[in-house]
């Protein structure tokens, strides 16, 4: 029998390869002592940059913003937002279409 965290995790997994088909490259910042602070993803597309953070397996966020964007992990202005859970916050992400700004 599988466990919840494991359904989770294979979830997880599953998207973000979803997201590497898409384009998406992917970051894995570190901390002060070595460990890995966040799971960052990036993919710039038509007239929008797409960034995920994945800090936790609860603590995730997503945004989409205009492609002139100056910060792309604290941007000033955004089209789409989403925080939550991680699996869920993917699913959004997975979501969103690829043509125009959300």
């Amino acid at each position: 029998m599988t466990s919840w965290a494991d359904q989770t995790a294979n979830r997880t997994s599953r998207q973000l390869r979803e997201l590497i088909a898409r384009g998406f490259q992917f970051l894995h910042p570190r901390d002060a002592r070595g460990e890995i602070a966040a799971v960052v993803g990036v993919r710039a597309h038509d007239a929008v940059i797409d960034v995920v953070r994945l800090h936790t397996a609860d603590d995730a966020i997503a945004m989409r913003m205009p492609a002139d964007e100056v910060n792309v992990l604290a941007p000033s202005r955004f089209s789409w937002r989403a925080h939550g859970p991680a699996t869920n916050v993917l699913d959004e992400l997975l979501d969103l279409p690829d043509d125009r700004i959300a």
